[in-house]
């Protein structure tokens, strides 16, 4: 009897010792950021793609403003709202890459010790209660932990494919904007020249009339080149569209589609029947 006691207390020693470990080891390599280095310098990578079009989007935004008329500005308008977008993405990547670390003290500092400790309580005095609150805190910490790298893990698959859309979504934008600043600017150079040219034609008609024609000829070349600026910048609005819609799969729904799968895998493991060996029983 009492060699059975002491068997008894031996295995409810071992939760505690797994307790123990969690708590003063474990949880200190996982809340650190070199144990999930790989995980956020994926994070900072995103973030630095987000800013890129972010930034790609409201210099294409203010170049359109420059386009004589108001046939830019819907388009202006449109990449101007997108930037709210690409704010909400960045704010979920930020709280992505915060929580890597907190999750991992909150799994191996709080939830994992509190369920060696209810297990060693069911080992002690058998309690079933005791035993189901145990599973119930274990796998929650787990799922707790694992949410973020299996979020990001898909989200880099899910991004690998699209990255070369992406890259070139920003390349893209930034040849566009700097084509319609140059045609804008050669635009404004030649009603300068045209300005001057008028006042000087008081003086000699013949000039007049030879430089208007030319200058006329390389007015029509500049607007026929804003227009093709324009016809541009709207493929560009679609592809930040698209490029907007694959960050906020990655980013936003991603993770919230990782933890509804892993609350739906704690429920089915916590619906199975674990038996104790019969060892541990007596």
């Amino acid at each position: 009897m009492e060699n059975e006691k002491q068997k008894k207390i031996l295995f409810a020693l071992i939760p505690i010792v797994i307790a123990l470990l969690s708590f003063f080891v474990i949880a200190r390599f996982t809340s650190s950021t070199e144990f999930n280095a790989k995980t956020i310098q994926s994070l900072d990578d995103k973030k630095t793609t987000v800013m890129e079009l972010a930034a790609a989007s409201t210099a294409a935004s203010a170049a359109i403003t420059l386009i004589p008329g108001d046939v830019g500005t819907p388009i202006a308008n449109k990449l101007a709202d997108l930037s709210s977008y690409f704010l909400i993405v960045l704010c979920a990547i930020y709280l992505e890459k915060y929580l890597v670390t907190i999750t991992g003290y909150a799994a191996f500092k709080i939830l994992v010790p509190i369920a060696c400790v209810f297990f060693s309580g069911y080992l002690l005095w058998r309690k079933e209660i005791l035993r189901v609150v145990a599973q119930k805190f274990l796998l929650f910490g787990l799922a707790v932990y694992l949410v973020i790298p299996a979020s990001v893990k898909v989200a880099d698959m899910i991004e690998t494919t699209y990255a070369s859309s992406i890259e070139s979504t920003i390349e893209t934008a930034k040849q566009t904007t700097d084509e319609i600043e140059s045609e804008t600017g050669e635009s404004g150079q030649v009603d300068d020249k045209s300005s001057n040219e008028k006042s000087q034609s008081d003086s000699d008609s013949d000039s007049k009339e030879n430089a208007g024609g030319f200058f006329s000829g390389l007015f029509n070349k500049v607007q026929e080149g804003v227009s093709t600026a324009t016809a541009n910048v709207e493929n560009v609005l679609n592809n930040f569209i698209e490029a907007l819609a694959i960050l906020l799969v990655t980013s936003c729904l991603i993770p919230i589609l990782v933890l509804i799968f892993f609350v739906w895998l704690v429920k089915m493991l916590l619906g199975l029947n674990i038996d104790i060996p019969t060892s541990v029983r007596k």
